[in-house]
């Protein structure tokens, strides 16, 4: 390890852009394949999903995403999923977490809304007990499964409100499916207090980025990365402060860029953009959240004063409340300047923001 990464590696952090079912472990993927054998063709053999988790285009990768959802069969599976995700990111140092979770695939498999939420929650309050790592839940509509499933979001999302719910999202595949037909369930969202997240230009151009925040109010954009080629839409979110998600590994591994020397990352920084960097889908793509922080690091030619700015802008992207993220934003400042003196671990303050 280098002195640069062992810097990153003990850099405190926020990850605001993880999914929940593509940051189970290789251990975890094939403990529950083994459950649940027969079920799925995911391999139960933790040898084997590096090369199950290859992906010839971001269609294929949707298809593999959801035969892992198919493992998640009970509230046990939720819990064990949402704890084991917690210790890892916990290992990287990340103090604070915005876990993008689908219940409307649990519910569909027979996972009672109410259980689901129980299951993920008792998961956050035992996860922050024993890893310091605090994790707030983005509920995110499955748009390949259209309205109905939106529908679903949307009831539980307000209906059951976990106190870890503080965003509204919309992922899945982004050709052919509008992201202004959700409009009237982000309108409802937003009055209910939930911020807007939604995933758009990853895999289609800047159109879907306008629409989103046109359409949706986006406050934030699930990676964004096609507005590089617009400049008048990163005009606009550099006036606007509309944080992009970007998660290089991610945008490389679903051929949604070509290879990290030609990811657009640079040229949005140099425009003004504001970015965070995250992991998406760790363990599907064979990343983590600090592999990330190191690969934006070369992208952009950061030395580790760039690279605390980078967890700053983590820290101040997110929806941690304000005590949170001053606390949080003072134990970056410690780390990197060690005469100010180390500050505690927790970041405090109540599961939501306003």
């Amino acid at each position: 390890m280098t002195s640069h990464d062992a810097f990153i590696a003990g850099l405190p952090k926020a990850e605001l852009h993880v999914h929940h079912v593509g940051s189970a472990s290789p251990r975890i993927v094939a403990e529950l394949a083994a459950r649940h054998e027969g079920a799925s063709p995911v391999p139960a053999d933790p040898a084997l999903l590096a090369d199950y988790f290859t992906f010839t285009d971001f269609g294929h990768f949707v298809e593999v995403y959801l035969s892992v959802v198919d493992l998640i069969r009970d509230p046990a599976d939720v819990w064990t999923l949402t704890y084991e995700v917690a210790r890892d990111l916990g290992a990287q140092n990340v103090r604070y977490a915005e876990l993008t979770l689908t219940p409307y695939s649990s519910i569909v498999r027979g996972i009672p809304a109410e259980a689901f939420c129980e299951a993920v929650e008792d998961a956050r309050q035992r996860a922050a007990l024993d890893h310091g790592v605090q994790l707030r839940w983005c509920f995110d509509i499955p748009g390949e499964a259209g309205l109905p499933s939106a529908d679903v979001t949307l009831d539980v999302a307000l209906r059951l409100r976990p106190d870890g719910l503080v965003s509204f999202g919309l992922g899945g595949p982004e050709m052919g499916v509008g992201r202004e037909q959700f409009a009237p369930h982000f309108a409802a969202a937003r009055a209910a207090g939930l911020h807007s997240v939604p995933h758009a230009g990853e895999s289609t151009g800047p159109e879907t980025v306008w629409d989103a925040i046109v359409h949706l109010g986006a406050e934030r954009i699930g990676h964004g990365i096609a507005a590089a080629r617009d400049p008048l839409l990163m005009e606009h979110l550099r006036e606007r402060q509309i944080q992009l998600e970007v998660c290089p590994t991610s945008n490389v591994c679903t051929r949604s860029v070509p290879s990290l020397a030609e990811h657009p990352l640079p040229a949005l920084v140099a425009a003004g953009v504001p970015v965070t960097i995250n992991s998406d889908d760790p363990h599907m793509f064979s990343t983590t959240l600090n592999r990330e922080y190191a690969v934006a690091a070369q992208l952009l030619g950061l030395d580790a004063s760039g690279v605390a700015d980078l967890a700053r802008a983590g820290v101040t992207a997110s929806f941690l409340d304000p005590a949170g993220r001053a606390a949080l934003l003072a134990e970056i400042d410690a780390y990197t300047h060690p005469a100010l003196g180390r500050r505690p671990h927790s970041v405090g303050g109540s599961s939501q923001t306003a």
